[in-house]
């Protein structure tokens, strides 16, 4: 099964390359160098950010939380 899996990736690249002008090596290097590594990186800021805004926004729930059990109280 890995096989038949490697081989269909290989003629998907073959395909891209040949309608993009391009040689199998060039798209390879194209897709698996420059831009997996870039789209990697920018999932990776992009998770580091949501977790800041989490944080924030869970602060602030705590914060109104605690001005709502101040108001209860008096």
């Amino acid at each position: 099964m890995i096989n038949e899996i490697f081989d269909w990736c290989v003629q998907f690249l073959v395909f891209w390359a040949s309608r993009l002008g391009m040689s199998y090596k060039a798209i390879n290097v194209w897709v698996f160098v420059i831009i997996w590594p870039v789209f990697t990186l920018l999932l990776i800021g992009l998770v580091i950010a949501q977790q800041e805004k989490i944080h924030q926004l869970l602060k602030d729930a705590k914060e109104l939380q605690n001005e709502d059990d101040s108001n209860m109280k008096a």
